[in-house]
């Protein structure tokens, strides 16, 4: 048998012969664009933008950037499924920005910066998958943008409903300097990697949150989905009770492996699946 691989497109093809005949195998890596948004306040927002079709969001959690997903199922099984998946840093994290002032995290900043992504992409209709924090975010585009058409909320549970959140505050205090010895891990892991900290601090400061009166409005498709013993953020069966309609599913894992694992991303794709 003899094996031929050509470069095309950044993938690759690969031709299998034989005696029996000639069989071809395609295997092509999907494009990726990246790019800045420079957006609502001047803060320059990077994202990446990879496959062809149905425009699937990905949001991040704390302490991470849109690389994270890159190591998840989710994110090759999306693409493989035809999905158009857009990831992204949000401000203070990764690539983007990282403005040093209370107010350029405050107002749904976040959210705005995604909405004015979708436009600059020109994207009118999407569905979008957050974690850990990345739900918090999510839930206020579920609020404010029309546009979303889906939405899994992974790892989260009512907590983030209170804005007086103690774990929130918690964490705001740690990042601005306040010695709180069960967040010095967290420390310790943002000087080793980095992380710009008064972003981070600013970020937990301005961190919003949605009531239950407002998420009880929403009408959109919604999936909760969360790990089987992750219990970091309150309780997400009962965040999916708020939800009219919301589906509720568990996963094998913690609350930082759950979204790796592929239960997760099976679940997302029968999800966004579903008529």
């Amino acid at each position: 048998m003899k094996n031929i691989v050509m470069k095309i497109n950044g993938g690759c093809k690969t031709i299998l012969c034989c005696m029996a005949g000639c069989f071809m195998v395609v295997c092509l890596s999907a494009q990726t664009d990246s790019g800045y948004l420079k957006s609502f306040d001047g803060t320059r927002i990077y994202y990446e933008v990879t496959g062809k079709g149905d425009p699937v969001l990905l949001i991040h959690g704390f302490i991470v950037n849109s690389q994270s997903w890159k190591k998840t199922a989710v994110y090759t099984d999306l693409i493989a499924a035809g999905y158009k998946v857009i990831t992204f840093d949000s401000r203070g994290n990764g690539k983007s920005d990282k403005p040093h002032m209370a107010e350029a995290y405050e107002h749904d900043a976040e959210a705005k910066d995604i909405m004015a992504l979708l436009t600059e992409l020109r994207i009118q209709r999407y569905s979008a998958i957050g974690y850990s924090r990345g739900s918090i975010i999510l839930a206020r585009l579920l609020v404010l943008d029309r546009n979303l058409e889906k939405a899994v909320i992974g790892g989260m549970g009512t907590d983030f409903t209170n804005p007086e959140w103690p774990r929130r505050i918690m964490f705001y205090k740690a990042l601005s300097g306040e010695d709180i010895p069960e967040l010095a891990g967290v420390i310790k892991y943002v000087h080793e990697q980095g992380l710009d900290q008064q972003a981070l601090a600013f970020m937990q400061k301005g961190q919003p949150s949605t009531s239950k009166e407002d998420l009880a409005k929403i009408k959109k498709p919604v999936l909760v989905l969360c790990g089987d013993r992750d219990a970091d953020n309150g309780a997400a069966r009962n965040l999916a009770g708020i939800i009219p309609g919301a589906n509720f599913k568990t996963v094998p894992g913690e609350h930082n492996d759950a979204s790796h694992s592929k239960e997760f991303s099976n679940e997302v794709i029968t999800f966004l699946g579903k008529k």
